[in-house]
């Protein structure tokens, strides 16, 4: 693969800029990033993106070939590799032979078996609840250099700010919809003991205070007895 001119790798990352921004599913521009790793990066056979919870719970996704994914969990088997390294720990993290690499024995030996030969990954900037890494593997040995390390490095920005604008939807939806909830059972209590918005929000956080449940969840009650 030829290496990308200065026009065409600015070309790219102003059209993922612009994914990044429009209202997508974080999973398609993730997929967008590691496709472009893999055209952008000479070397590079195939990527993914591995996702690590706080709980330990993993998962990989936006892989190019179904290759990212047997190496994730031989990671996660493992607790060792160049990908679980960068999503905990490093920055960066490069492999250029597997056959001779001593950081992570277990996991490189079963993918020299596997026909991998060298490795690169980028930490991704997410929430404290999950870490993350961009994966790029090669089958050939010191297939990466210092340009494929800066290519990537802005390509891991742009999956993180995928994930970041993600998350802060969702969080944002899940305020919305609790503020709505409240609302509606604050009408309800309103219309059903005639009483003013300030008296029916107290009676709900007095219940929730009482019974030692979320104040949402008091209000979905409320909700779910309409009628009755």
């Amino acid at each position: 693969m030829t290496e990308p001119s200065g026009h065409e790798l600015a070309q790219r990352m102003a059209e993922l800029a612009r994914a990044v921004a429009a209202p997508r599913k974080v999973e398609d521009v993730l997929s967008d990033v590691t496709a472009e790793a893999q055209r952008l990066i000479p070397g590079a056979d195939t990527a993914g993106v591995l996702l690590i919870g706080k709980s330990g719970k993993w998962d990989s996704v936006a892989a190019t070939s179904d290759l990212p994914h047997r190496l994730d969990a031989l990671q996660m088997k493992y607790r060792e590799g160049p990908c679980y390294q960068a999503a905990l720990d490093d920055l960066i993290v490069r492999t250029d032979d597997f056959r001779t690499e001593q950081r992570w024995p277990l996991y490189s030996a079963a993918v020299v078996e596997l026909g991998i030969l060298s490795a690169l990954s980028f930490k991704l900037y997410t929430s404290s609840q999950t870490a993350g890494a961009l994966n790029l593997f090669a089958t050939k040995a010191d297939a990466f250099d210092g340009e494929a390390e800066t290519i990537g490095a802005v390509l891991a920005a742009h999956a993180a700010a995928a994930i970041l604008a993600s998350r802060e939807s969702e969080q944002l939806e899940s305020a919305l919809s609790t503020r709505d909830r409240i609302g509606q059972a604050k009408g309800i209590i309103m219309e059903r003991y005639d009483v003013d918005d300030v008296a029916a929000f107290e009676m709900l956080r007095k219940l929730s205070q009482d019974s030692n449940v979320k104040l949402v969840e008091v209000a979905q009650k409320v909700i779910d007895t309409r009628g009755t």
